[in-house]
């Protein structure tokens, strides 16, 4: 899919780019299939991506470890020294496997350059998400973050958007909301006025191109540099 031919946004207006930060900043899904090969590896059996399914569970936290227990309990292996050992490896592998898009922190520095606010808008708990952007090297970067825990609510829920906003005293126009999600960034942020550039690059949904014209995005970005094009500025090479 490719960058929809839109002219550039007016800078005149635009102060803040608002970015999700997992699968958009980086490959999310590969750092956790990693963790959880790790495990498996470790306890000898079982299999790594239904493992990884476990965390997709409706009700259960993405990030929750009793999702690790429910896991080694249903195939049998479970004992407390096993879990905790389970855990541990879980969050040193996932941390390890955290690697920006190629493309990712030139592009927030040279936003940062141009004089625009950049602030990150996720789900995760915050203990999570600043050990992730540390990793990464983006957090040097940012004049903001908000996290679940912070603004007291989870995305596609209005009230954490509108949160961030205040928080940074901007109007919804005055912001380009960047996520891979269309359900849970582009919806929500469109819906109260934000400029929408869905990362398509880093939706790992399969029915995501099926979906993708019910959500409207103002743009549709193949890499996170294409948001300098939005801006008037090519990549520098």
């Amino acid at each position: 899919m490719k960058l929809e031919t839109q002219s550039a946004l007016s800078t005149e207006h635009l102060t803040c780019i608002m970015f999700d930060m997992d699968n958009t900043l980086f490959d999310f899904v590969h750092a956790k299939t990693q963790a959880c090969q790790k495990i498996v590896n470790h306890i000898g059996c079982g299999n790594a991506l239904e493992l990884f399914q476990y965390f997709r569970r409706p009700g259960c936290g993405f990030e929750d470890w009793n999702n690790i227990r429910d896991y080694i309990c249903d195939i049998g292996v479970f004992s407390q020294s096993m879990y905790d050992e389970c855990c541990h490896i879980y969050e040193t592998e996932k941390l390890r496997a955290v690697d920006p898009y190629p493309n990712a922190v030139p592009t927030i520095r040279e936003l940062k350059e141009m004089g625009l606010k950049i602030a990150i808008l996720t789900d995760a708990h915050s203990t999570n998400a600043k050990k992730r952007l540390e990793k990464t090297g983006v957090s040097k970067w940012l004049d903001a973050l908000f996290c679940a825990d912070i603004t007291g609510s989870s995305k596609p829920s209005h009230q954490t958007f509108l949160f961030a906003l205040e928080a940074l005293d901007l109007q919804p126009y005055e912001t380009l909301f960047v996520g891979d999600s269309l359900r849970r960034d582009i919806v929500p942020s469109k819906a109260l006025g934000m400029y929408t550039a869905y990362a398509a690059y880093g939706d790992r949904n399969n029915d995501t191109y099926k979906r993708y014209e019910t959500a409207s995005p103002d743009f549709i970005l193949n890499d996170i540099s294409e948001v300098l094009d939005l801006l008037g500025h090519g990549k520098k090479t």
